[in-house]
């Protein structure tokens, strides 16, 4: 993928004058919405205009993520559950566009060590990958179909440089960029260079951080830490630039 460096002020304005289509109006499904970057994004794009479509295995948390973000839409689906992912997609479909998928599944998982790496701990990043996998194959004939298809993943700086300790983490977000690689080609394949209107791009992250965890840990500087609100913004700003400058791209965000 294109490695890039984000700027924070590029996705401050996300109107449709601001070079490019703008998320407003835009219908966005938010996987893993009920996380700290789930709720972030939600109200990040609900504010920008977006119809946002939160998605969850909790009801009871999607419930707690309504009442934060209100006129957004929930849907309680086990993501990891490919017929599941289908089903629901079929229905969402059939009641309009899907112009976006923000994948916010998962989170780090370690172990002391190679000999550390149990199989509880690889179920766990596993199910990431299978999810983004379930939910970019259900929703790709809609993006594609979209104006302006837009699909984001958080992957990590474990990546460039893996270690022992996190050599489950790695590997799995290693397999979803792979998989994000193929999303990319898949839509420049479909739809062609010169009309690309979908794109798939990965943000790169050593952490997520947000205020529940500064509270927590009030001694901690979390150093290299990108906030939840910088994500935010930056998938917002998806809508802001051409497909063609966005599809393949490998955003390293502050």
């Amino acid at each position: 993928m294109t490695e890039m460096q984000h700027s924070p002020d590029a996705t401050a304005d996300s109107s449709p004058d601001a070079g490019g289509l703008g998320v407003g109006g835009r219908r966005v499904v938010v996987a893993g919405a009920s996380s700290a970057s789930g709720t972030a994004a939600c109200a990040a794009l609900a504010a920008a205009g977006a119809q946002v479509v939160a998605l969850g295995s909790h009801a009871g948390r999607l419930d707690e993520l309504a009442l934060r973000v209100p006129g957004i839409a929930t849907e309680v689906c086990d993501l990891a559950d490919s017929s599941a992912v289908d089903t629901l997609a079929l229905r969402l479909t059939a009641s309009g566009p899907i112009d976006g998928l923000v994948h916010l599944v998962g989170g780090w998982v370690g172990g002391r060590g190679i000999p550390g790496q149990t199989d509880a701990g690889w179920a766990t990043v596993e199910r990431s990958f299978r999810t983004l996998r379930n939910t970019t194959r259900a929703f790709y004939p809609a993006l594609v179909a979209s104006e302006a298809g837009r699909v984001a993943f958080v992957s990590s700086t474990a990546v460039d440089a893996p270690t022992a300790s996190g050599a489950d983490y790695a590997a799995a977000k290693a397999a979803s960029e792979s998989w994000m690689r193929s999303l990319a080609h898949g839509f420049r394949s479909d739809q062609g260079e010169s009309e690309l209107r979908a794109a798939a791009v990965v943000f790169v992250v050593k952490a997520l951080v947000d205020d529940r965890m500064r509270a927590e840990s009030p001694e901690k500087a979390f150093p290299g830490y990108t906030d939840v609100e910088t994500l935010a913004s930056a998938v917002v700003g998806l809508w802001d630039a051409p497909a063609g400058e966005l599809d393949g791209a490998r955003i390293r965000l502050p």
